[in-house]
């Protein structure tokens, strides 16, 4: 923003400082005058007086202490302006020197350099919380920074992919005009089916991320059973258990946005399930304030330090791999993940000792949501 140049905060506080304390000098001489002068007498009574015998003598009247005492004050009230200016230069400039510090920060960050942080030390105050406050930012900043730029390299080598892919088909076919044509067909639909809901995925993604979207009431009861319903013959292929229990659960949200929060984490606890036998457990239930949805399904122990990795985008650990038509490119929960933060909910995922993951997703409720009408 363009501005006119002004003075300092430094020179506003030292002449703020300076005005104070000649203020403060001329009330003390106010105060000189009513209290002391005025009980002077006006006249010139300096002579000797003899009032029945005896000599009285008096002191200066009121012109001439005033004549002498004027200069002085006129001394006093010039140091104490001189006196408040330097002074309140100094103290404005140890007062002000955590904002410098703030404002060099400010620069750096401007100047794309998020690692700086002011670090500043000493007992708790406004200068100290908003340095802190400031420190977090960058931080927070920096995170999602060198998190986006993570995601942007992974967008950009798992769209390569399939892009490559039907590069090479295309140039096998052109290189041999006898190849089953059938077949290229085949791959490259099955190349360009995987590219084109890898971009959905990512479109849905930013489109959760931004919170571009209309809020309306929605019953996650019924969008559980609608992500059920769906993923039931993929449940029944992999000989997979899939049950739906719970209650109506009111929230506010994008109906869109949960189904398909609700169907990554179905289709997810099937897939990584056991080969066969396997269970999948859907419950919704309104607690409190809050919209409960929790999705268990049994499988193969996990790591416990490979759970946190499991909401970021592209992050597919060694256990989570699958080379079927249902392997995934990593979004699946990253896309949860942005929903669930959309809504501002929560999301926790605790892996079961006996094998798989229990995940628990928190939503704001509805005074509806309070009082349950049923099971499913």
């Amino acid at each position: 923003m363009n501005r006119r140049p002004g003075p300092s905060a430094r020179l506003k506080l030292t002449l703020s400082y300076a005005g104070f304390l000649l203020l403060a000098g001329a009330l003390l001489l106010a105060v000189v005058w009513v209290f002391v002068l005025r009980w002077l007498p006006a006249d010139d009574p300096r002579s000797l007086q003899r009032n029945f015998g005896a000599v009285i003598m008096t002191g200066p009247n009121r012109s001439d202490l005033l004549r002498g005492f004027a200069p002085a004050a006129a001394a006093a009230l010039a140091f104490l302006l001189v006196f408040g200016l330097l002074g309140g230069w100094m103290l404005a400039g140890r007062m002000l020197a955590p904002l410098t510090r703030i404002a060099y920060a400010a620069r750096m960050a401007a100047n794309g350099s998020l690692s700086h942080r002011i670090r500043m030390k000493g007992r708790q105050d406004e200068f100290r919380e908003l340095a802190d406050g400031f420190d977090t930012m960058l931080e927070q900043l920096e995170s999602h920074v060198a998190e986006q730029r993570r995601f942007a390299a992974n967008a950009s080598h798992e769209l390569r992919t399939p892009l490559a892919i039907s590069q090479t088909l295309l140039d096998a076919a052109r290189n041999d005009p006898t190849r089953d044509q059938g077949e290229l067909i085949e791959r490259l639909h099955t190349v360009n089916t995987r590219a084109i809901n890898l971009t959905e995925s990512l479109l849905l993604l930013s489109r959760a991320d931004r919170g571009s979207f209309t809020r309306e009431p929605v019953d996650l009861s019924l969008i559980a059973e609608e992500a059920a319903e769906t993923l039931l013959p993929l449940a029944e292929k992999r000989q997979i258990t899939l049950d739906v229990t719970g209650e109506t659960t009111q929230t506010v949200g994008s109906a869109t946005l949960i189904l398909r929060m609700v169907t990554n984490l179905v289709q997810n606890a099937i897939v990584h399930n056991l080969p066969a036998g396997g269970t999948v457990t859907v419950h919704t239930e309104p607690r409190h304030d809050a919209s409960v949805l929790r999705v268990e399904n049994t499988g193969h122990p996990l790591p416990s330090e490979l759970v946190p990795t499991l909401t970021e985008p592209f992050q597919r650990g060694t256990e989570r791999i699958r080379a079927d038509e249902h392997a995934g490119v990593g979004l699946g929960l990253a896309i949860v993940h942005s929903v669930v933060r959309a809504h501002d909910g929560t999301l926790d995922l605790t892996p079961r000792p006996t094998g798989g993951l229990l995940v628990t997703i928190r939503l704001p409720g509805t005074p509806q949501a309070s009082s349950p009408s049923g099971a499913h």
